[in-house]
């Protein structure tokens, strides 16, 4: 089961690298635009990286008005404005070549259900796939009183986490990199728990009973991706809110699942509260858990990355960015160097436009 916590009294698009100007079609920038609406991506580094592409098609009027109503943000439609004045010598877009039809349409029925059962079993099966390994765990805490994402720093916790015998166990090392002996549950504040197997294995246990369709075709981490949504209603749902662990409430909730369309594994799952109880204090709570392959020992897992994790009481926001580093096969010589590392790249969790 998952735990989320909010206590109110304890209380990132960056450039990608790409070349000087990428060309995208109208269905490319599309995609873009509506999954940076979708994931909540800041405004002004939307904004950076669409100034950066150029286009191969004609952008319309119709189309920015649609992004307008979806909740593009107003640094997001100057940039928009731009590609159309960029564009008006383009030809509107048109019918996809065949090659481009093969390979951005979505796949059959039949496959997207066959695909979905596997990752449903891939999903039962994936914390008894882990190796017994302890990590850093890293979660960098910041508020905002405004409402307006204007973000302050409350404070950096750096944590060892033990894996073993399907089992997660914290120990919190430091606190703004002075040393603590602490309990982790001393700290008080938003956390969360599940990131380990079971956020994913809920979203697809049978008597979770979610609903999915596929969505669109994305490229994460340089691997395309499928991208389905999903819907848990609240009388299925495990995903229990606590405020001030006083309070408490089960969700419905929906999201983004991200299948490597190589592996069938899952490479990112995004989950946002829906229908809260208009008398809870939490108006609104949701996260993005990132995947990546690493290495412990001699195999290779696909493990998390990066978690952020969002929080809303009244005008109060916070956000949690929780990165899983440094992991090695558990043993009890093991040693791990407990020095809060530098965040890790934005580029690294961008979702790029679809490939061809």
């Amino acid at each position: 089961m998952r735990w989320w916590t909010y206590c109110a009294a304890c209380l990132a698009l960056a450039s990608l690298p790409l070349e000087a100007q990428q060309t995208l079609r109208i269905a490319q920038l599309e995609a873009f635009v509506r999954s940076s609406i979708e994931l909540k991506h800041q405004d002004r580094q939307v904004a950076s990286y669409l100034g950066r592409m150029k286009l191969s098609e004609r952008l319309d009027d119709a189309r920015i008005e649609e992004f307008q109503g979806l909740g593009a943000g107003p640094k997001t439609l100057e940039a928009l404005r731009a590609l159309r004045d960029a564009s008006r010598h383009l030809k509107p877009p048109g019918a996809p070549t065949a090659v481009v039809r093969r390979t951005l349409e979505p796949p059959p029925p039949d496959e997207q259900r066959k695909l979905l059962e596997a990752v449903r079993e891939y999903a039962r099966n994936y914390t008894r796939s882990l190796p017994d390994f302890i990590c850093v765990q890293v979660t960098r805490r910041y508020g905002d009183p405004t409402g307006t994402e204007a973000w302050r720093s409350m404070d950096t916790l750096t944590t060892r986490l033990t894996y073993f015998e399907q089992k997660e166990s914290y120990k919190l090392v430091m606190v703004n990199n002075q040393l603590t002996d602490a309990p982790y549950e001393s700290v008080g504040g938003a956390s969360s728990t599940g990131e380990f197997g079971s956020m994913l294995n809920e979203v697809f246990a049978p008597d979770t009973q979610t609903r999915f369709h596929w969505e669109r075709w994305a490229t994460l981490r340089g691997r395309r991706a499928h991208v389905f949504a999903y819907r848990v209603a609240r009388e299925n749902s495990k995903w229990r809110i606590s405020f001030e662990r006083r309070l408490e409430i089960f969700t419905a909730y929906s999201g983004l699942v991200y299948v490597d369309a190589k592996t069938g594994m899952v490479l990112r799952l995004s989950l946002e509260a829906q229908d809260i109880p208009p008398d809870f204090p939490i108006r609104s709570a949701s996260s993005v858990l990132d995947y990546d392959y690493t290495n412990i020992g001699d195999s290779q897992f696909l493990l998390p990355l990066r978690a952020v994790v969002r929080m809303r009481e009244g005008r109060f926001l916070t956000k949690n960015e929780v990165e899983f580093r440094l992991y090695r096969k558990f043993a009890a010589d093991a040693v791990i160097t407990f020095e809060t590392p530098d965040p890790l790249p934005e580029e690294v969790t961008e979702e790029q436009p679809p490939s061809q």
